[in-house]
């Protein structure tokens, strides 16, 4: 009996030594016992499931609808390089670390940091406010698109005409003007000669469609002279939004066409979620790859357009302008899906050995090449339209969120069957936006499901609650005004504060736990690292990507502008609402932070060191599925093992302990 309790002593000092726990044998046991109703974390089926899923999830609307306008917006090619220079500074070194951190603990981000530096609590919890947000506004485009799907169900499509009631005198139709003459234009909705335009506007006489001609010979655009607003534009204003003369003090009525089209949406989102990565995870083969056919055609269509040279050439020429600032860095953050938890939560259902930095390679290359790919699709067709109405390509369009509402629309107007192409773009945008949806969705309940595990048991319940909470939110956007709201959100999300939670990330990482170690910790899954490689990597979390962040954080607050939409700008307590949408995304760190101090429970330097209970899931798993006690009957012999796997040295143990019960 002796020498059994001494083996049984060795087993507890041999767990304690290597896992980190503090439980006896036997409170392992009845951990066991207790956990056997508790269903298991979820996994990927295929390691393919994880990148598509990562596709998804960082190439969406983000790079085909938020990286044209902001493109557009910020000087075209100077935004450009300086995109593609942060995403090397920021967007990679970030990507792989939540990637690594997910994977490598096999925790959701609220976990995973407790753990890492209890501290830091309350960083994980962070994120998942930046994605709650995002998934509730992001809804709101996939609502947009879906509007102009089933308005796409007609052999005329509305978008490219102005006959509509709610169009202006003014408005212009790319194909309409199409039927007029060639001393025409399209104006006040019928074909006019354009010398009658130049002659009633006190000028001289007409030099060709787009231009009359002074006293002195000098040629004067004619939308100088006239004002014109595209379609295409109209419609999404007027018809889609229908903000009229709302404002933030004349909200206006609900839209309820918008209501119907954010329900259908969430439906459908649930749906793809409802069973976890089980299901999401089957939706990822179609949802990542069928975009860029549709894409391929816009993109080709917008480049063969007559003046389509001078919008590529805005876009891919960088003129000094004022891009160099957060904008290029928000996007990044914006479109990789970085500091929002969603990419710890997807990559903790890897298994121990999956290599993350091939999937970064991979991931990132699609993301840079599918914004890059997107702005030719747009700036070539703005060059086209610019060249219709003859207008500098900067002033075409407004720059803002409805952008790639105008110009795709106006590219599919020019192809053979518009309404085919139509149905086909808007198809492939909803698909797109829900991709992104997923990952957002199962952040969140992957927090729920990791702080009370039985609640697995009631996922589909679980994913409800979650879809319908984010609905209820969103329906404020769907009034008049709600684009007010939207646009409040989306300066605020994804944008000054998600720059401070990525720069805690990289601080908690690579400064608190240590960049070495974690460097360690790729190698134990297998990711053997060069020594170039391994030392990028080292430099860029722990001096250039940090310092990048703090750098374009102290740019912005000193560029600060008041947040707008078109010509509105908002007032003064609209965007202190907005200052508080992006502080609440800041305000866990603090609040959690200060909850671990007042507990007590870790004082010194124990508040910046990895907790008993941080460690590899694999070694975590084994450990506890090897103490496991057998499922023989009370009186037969009872094995207890103990498989304890040190990654690093490649260190293997077995203690084999027979006893007979009395």
């Amino acid at each position: 009996m002796g020498l059994m309790k001494r083996a049984v002593y060795l087993v507890t000092v041999c767990h304690k030594l290597f896992c980190g726990g503090y439980y006896s044998v036997l409170a392992m046991e009845k951990e066991q016992e207790a956990n056997k109703s508790v269903p298991e974390r979820s996994s990927w089926n295929k390691p393919l499931e994880f990148v598509l899923s990562c596709l998804c999830y960082a190439v969406g609307l983000g790079n085909v609808w938020r990286f044209p306008y902001l493109c557009y917006r910020n000087g075209g090619g100077a935004f450009l390089l300086a995109y593609l220079i942060m995403l090397v500074l920021m967007g990679m070194p970030i990507f792989l670390l939540e990637l690594v951190v997910g994977q490598y603990s096999g925790l959701g981000p609220d976990q995973a940091f407790k753990r890492m530096a209890p501290i830091f609590n309350g960083l994980g919890y962070c994120t998942l406010v930046v994605i709650a947000f995002v998934t509730v506004y992001y809804m709101v485009i996939i609502a947009w698109t879906l509007f102009y799907l089933f308005a796409s169900f007609t052999s005329e499509l509305g978008y490219g005409s102005c006959d509509n009631a709610f169009n202006s005198m003014g408005c212009y139709s790319a194909t309409q003007d199409a039927k007029c003459m060639s001393d025409e234009t399209f104006f006040n909705k019928t074909c006019i000669l354009v010398n009658d335009i130049c002659r009633s506007h006190n000028y001289t006489h007409a030099i060709n469609r787009t231009y009359c001609s002074d006293e002195e010979g000098n040629a004067v655009p004619i939308n100088r002279i006239i004002t014109r607003t595209l379609a295409t534009a109209e419609y999404f204003r007027e018809y889609v939004l229908g903000i009229g003369d709302a404002d933030w003090y004349n909200f206006g009525g609900i839209r309820w066409e918008l209501v119907g089209c954010l329900l259908f949406a969430w439906v459908i989102g649930y749906l793809c979620v409802v069973k976890g990565v089980k299901t999401s995870g089957k939706a990822v083969y179609f949802t990542a790859l069928f975009p860029y056919t549709i894409l391929t055609a816009l993109v080709v269509q917008g480049c063969i357009q007559e003046g389509a040279i001078d919008g590529i050439r805005l876009y891919i020429v960088p003129p000094m302008g004022n891009a160099f600032g957060h904008r290029p860095a928000s996007q990044t953050f914006y479109s990789f899906g970085i500091a929002c938890g969603s990419l710890i939560t997807l990559a903790s259902y890897n298994s121990f050995t999956n290599n993350c930095v091939k999937d970064v390679l991979i991931v990132s290359g699609a993301n840079a090449f599918t914004s890059v790919y997107a702005g030719f699709a747009i700036f070539g067709m703005l060059g086209f339209l610019a060249n219709k109405m003859g207008v500098p390509v900067e002033d075409v369009a407004s720059d803002g969120p409805g952008l790639a509402f105008v110009a795709y629309p106006e590219a599919i107007l020019s192809l053979p069957a518009p309404t085919v192409w139509s149905l086909l773009f808007f198809f492939m945008l909803f698909i797109l936006g829900l991709g992104c949806q997923f990952a957002g969705v199962e952040a969140i309940s992957c927090l729920i499901m990791d702080k009370w595990p039985q609640v697995r048991k009631r996922q589909v319940y679980l994913t409800i609650g979650i879809c319908t909470t984010c609905f209820i939110f969103a329906i404020p956007m769907c009034f008049s005004g709600g684009i007010y709201i939207f646009t409040l959100m989306e300066w605020n999300t994804a944008s000054w504060a998600i720059l401070l939670i990525g720069f805690s990330e990289a601080v908690v990482v690579s400064w608190v736990y240590g960049c070495n170690k974690f460097l360690d910790n790729m190698a134990d899954m297998g990711m053997n690292l060069s020594k170039w490689a391994r030392y990028y990597w080292w430099t860029s979390w722990v001096i250039i990507t940090p310092l990048s962040l703090l750098g374009i954080f102290a740019f912005q607050m000193s560029k600060f502008s008041r947040t707008y939409y078109e010509d509105y700008i908002f007032p003064i307590w609209a965007d202190l609402i907005g200052w508080l949408i992006g502080l609440a995304t800041l305000a866990p760190l603090f609040i959690f932070g200060g909850w671990v101090l007042w507990k007590g429970k870790y004082r010194g330097w124990s508040l910046l060191k990895p907790t008993n209970n941080w460690g590899p899931q694999c070694g975590v798993s084994d450990s506890k599925k090897s103490l496991a006690p057998s499922s023989r009957g009370s009186g037969d012999l009872r094995p207890y093992s103990v498989v304890l796997t040190l990654q690093k040295h490649e260190l293997y143990m077995y203690f084999d302990l027979l006893y007979v019960s009395t």
